[in-house]
């Protein structure tokens, strides 16, 4: 007499379906032959569990056996003698394997008692996708823009309209596949008979063969052409991100439905300005008197020329903020700002007289320098976190 189902599958006897399902799901995978060849006792456990998952599955099997037993099933659940043929619950594979497929090769359950499934359905199959690098500056990023952007694709071949075929010419059933798009392969193991569906190798899934193929394309349905991409590209993208436009990718063959285009994001290096997120790093270059008096200096910004107040006795490396100046963020969270880093300038070509005021300045208190301090990056870490 076979074990006690529930206690089989490991569970108490109020167990939900799911908890049903899951544990012999967790018990197929741990006992499934190709995990276990050879393994006699690995087989009969596998077979055991779909037994207990045959009974306990099923709403009226399960209560005649709550309250009678395996007797009160009859048959092979009665007498120990559970055959594949008994099991009725084929389809339940699709669901409880569906993760299966690249553990196992896709194969072993793919159709268990001829009625599964295949790894690609018949029909035209879908086109290739496509991948576009499209460089933006900075400007572009800060604020968005609207690109057209011209490539060649597989597009539908305008001489047979996608068909593939020569005009007048007949198409004719595959005789490998009868039409269905699909071969099937049956086998038989102790575990019953198995059957692995597949595209067709003749007519790659099309269920048809072309007499005469177009001579333009050659029997594909598509042809090499030159199309234009109008693009919106938000504001605040980023390097290696991208825009998927669904369609327009590759045409698939013959009638097929199109691939998709991927439009990768890559920023141009500017010759002004740094990106930190969505801030911009610009080094301003002042003289030692702008420095030292003070003085109001027009910058550059992304979006044009902004005025900025240089206080008296600024050092070199000081940074100042410009807010609402940066990138807008992708998301719409605000905009960042642009970071304005003074680089006091040396000249570096001296007159006499330009020389003798220097020394001058050097021999008042004013003209030493003050003791080094906190590095750059410490303070541009201030600035960016502050």
């Amino acid at each position: 007499m076979p074990r006690d189902y529930y206690e089989v599958l490991g569970l108490e006897r109020g167990a939900s379906e799911d908890d049903i399902k899951k544990s012999y799901r967790k018990l197929a995978l741990k006992y499934h032959p190709d995990r276990n060849p050879g393994d006699e006792q690995a087989e009969a456990s596998f077979k055991e569990a779909a037994e207990a998952y045959e009974v306990l599955s099923d709403a009226q099997k399960r209560r005649t056996y709550d309250q009678f037993g395996h007797q009160g099933l009859g048959g092979p659940f009665a007498s120990g003698g559970f055959k594949w043929s008994d099991f009725s619950h084929a389809g339940d594979f699709d669901d409880i394997f569906s993760n299966l497929d690249d553990i196992f090769g896709g194969g072993i359950f793919g159709d268990i008692f001829g009625g599964g499934r295949g790894r690609r359905r018949s029909g035209p199959q879908q086109g290739e996708d496509l991948r576009i690098t499209l460089p933006l500056t900075l400007e572009e990023i800060a604020t968005g823009t609207e690109k057209k952007i011209k490539m060649t694709r597989l597009d539908r071949c305008d001489d047979c309209t996608g068909s593939g075929a020569k005009a007048g010419s007949q198409t004719t059933t595959c005789d490998v596949c009868g039409g269905t798009g699909q071969v099937r392969q049956a086998t038989r193991s102790l575990f019953g008979q198995f059957v692995n569906v597949t595209v067709c190798p003749k007519c790659q899934g099309e269920g048809s063969m072309i007499q005469e193929p177009c001579p333009r394309c050659g029997g594909e349905g598509r042809s090499e052409k030159q199309v234009s991409l109008t693009v919106n590209i938000p504001a605040g993208v980023a390097e290696g991100q991208y825009i998927p436009r669904k369609g327009e990718g590759n045409v698939g063959r013959r009638g097929g439905p199109s691939g998709m285009c991927q439009v990768f994001i890559q920023e141009v290096e500017h010759d002004q300005f740094e990106r930190h997120n969505n801030d911009v790093v610009y080094d301003l270059p002042v003289s030692f008197a702008q420095a030292a008096l003070g003085a109001e200096i027009e910058v550059p910004t992304l979006g044009g020329k902004a005025k900025m107040k240089v206080p008296a006795g600024t050092q070199s490396s000081k940074i100042f903020r410009l807010r609402g100046k940066g990138i807008q963020d992708v998301n719409g969270y605000g905009r960042g700002d642009q970071l304005v880093r003074v680089v006091v300038w040396t000249p570096t070509k001296l007159n006499k007289e330009e020389q003798a005021i220097f020394r001058e300045l050097s021999e008042h208190e004013n003209g030493e320098p003050p003791e080094g301090g906190k590095g750059f990056f410490d303070r541009v870490k201030e600035v960016l976190t502050g």
